[in-house]
């Protein structure tokens, strides 16, 4: 453990693998060897995968190779903290160009939910993100749209394009009827006061789907 601290310092958190960095994370103290096994051992049963591990909930890490509770508790803050870091990192990338910069301004706001939500992002010509609004939370499966709302906010920003953005807990990217029902409302809705609707992005953990990179956006 010794070792793996003195290369911290020296070298950065750069410098260490998935499974030392882990055993920092777990380590009680310098002397803490068993915090290395510990951390092979979580690796293991998360078949090598830090993001599978700290997706556990605490139940389940408290019961993984004697965990404990509080070590438990330790990890699902460090997600909670790089989840907060990536976020506001997107924030400073508000240009949006294609479904690729839609997908890193939200994602880290939505792929881990296990409801769904939907966002709206409101544009300058330029593509310059002027808000980002949150329009309905709902279930697991299913959220419900006013689109008023969204056109009336749209107005009150003086907002020439719109993003839609929503997600799917259930890790498939791919839309449903209705998701296509309410792409092509917002659409309709948007063109009476000369608003493009440029893209509708669904984001599922390790994939996305974009309404006009499928061509189904005019």
């Amino acid at each position: 453990m010794r070792e793996i601290v003195d290369r911290l310092q020296s070298r950065g958190a750069e410098s260490l693998t998935d499974k030392e960095l882990l055993a920092v994370i777990l380590a009680e103290s310098l002397g803490d060897e068993r915090a290395v096994a510990l951390a092979e051992e979580l690796m293991a049963e998360a078949g090598e995968s830090v993001q599978r591990l700290v997706d556990y909930d605490v139940a389940r890490l408290r019961m993984l190779g004697g965990l404990g509770r509080m070590r438990a508790l330790r990890l699902k803050a460090v997600r909670e903290c790089g989840r907060r870091l990536a976020a506001a990192d997107a924030e400073h990338h508000d240009i949006i160009s294609s479904d690729a910069d839609v997908v890193r301004i939200m994602e880290p706001q939505l792929a881990d939910l296990q409801h769904e939500e939907c966002w709206a992002l409101y544009l300058a010509s330029s593509g310059r993100v002027l808000e980002r609004m949150r329009i309905s939370q709902g279930g697991v499966q299913s959220t419900v749209v006013d689109c008023k709302l969204i056109i009336k906010r749209a107005l009150e920003l003086l907002a020439v394009q719109i993003v839609l953005v929503h997600n799917h807990p259930s890790g498939s990217a791919v839309p449903s009827e209705q998701d296509r029902s309410l792409t092509e409302r917002v659409q309709d809705a948007a063109r009476l006061f000369d608003i493009r609707l440029l893209d509708h992005v669904i984001i599922a953990r390790g994939d996305h789907y974009s309404f006009r990179g499928k061509g189904l956006l005019g």
